[in-house]
């Protein structure tokens, strides 16, 4: 009788132990895939985070500001050898660092969710943004003989460039994203220079 009783309470507690454990090995697979879950949904709000309307603003902005930059340069240039060396050589420098820009912009925006041109402007002639050149102004440019397109495209330049000084003023002021802040005090630190280099040309010509 000793002995059934002994082998009674000893599968009765192997029993019991086979329960808590089964108990533990549920809760331990279950822990992985709630971390993955809050990590997921911490990493998409972080996302979303990353930038706010000034930045898509200031994004969509310079984007046909940085466009039509370079479409003046190429007219500038297609002229020949007629244009002065300097403007020939700022216009190039201009080219070389505004298009680059462009395919950045534009994968910003496809990251984002967001139109590469804003809503309210779709349609709309280009002065309706600041500093931006009208069609009149750009087939002046494009008219021009090569020793007059020289002086007008610095004045066309200035003008430009000017515009985009204040834009991103505004964006490393009230933006949020990191790369657009950093961008905006490039465009502001290159373009400031190049207005300053621009005035002195035509000061001299």
């Amino acid at each position: 009788m000793q002995t059934t009783s002994t082998r009674a309470l000893a599968a009765a507690a192997a029993f019991t132990i086979g329960l808590t454990l089964a108990g533990c090995s549920t809760t331990n697979t279950s822990s992985p895939d709630t971390s993955s879950s809050d990590s997921s949904s911490s990493e998409s709000s972080s996302s979303v985070a990353s930038h706010n309307g000034q930045d898509v603003m200031f994004t969509q902005q310079m984007l046909p500001h940085h466009q039509q930059a370079v479409e003046m340069s190429d007219m500038l240039l297609a002229k020949g050898s007629g244009v002065e060396a300097d403007v020939v050589t700022l216009a190039k420098q201009i080219k070389a660092e505004q298009a680059p820009e462009i395919t950045t912009m534009t994968g910003w925006l496809k990251s984002w969710n967001e139109p590469t041109q804003m809503p309210s402007t779709s349609g709309m002639d280009h002065p309706s943004m600041s500093g931006m050149m009208s069609d009149s102004d750009m087939q002046d440019l494009q008219d021009a003989s090569p020793r007059d397109a020289g002086k007008l495209y610095l004045e066309q330049m200035i003008q430009h460039h000017t515009s985009a000084v204040d834009m991103a003023r505004t964006d490393f002021t009230k933006g949020k994203n990191a790369d657009t802040v950093a961008l905006a005090k490039s465009i502001v630190t290159s373009q400031t220079e190049q207005i300053t280099q621009m005035r002195d040309m035509l000061a001299s010509k």
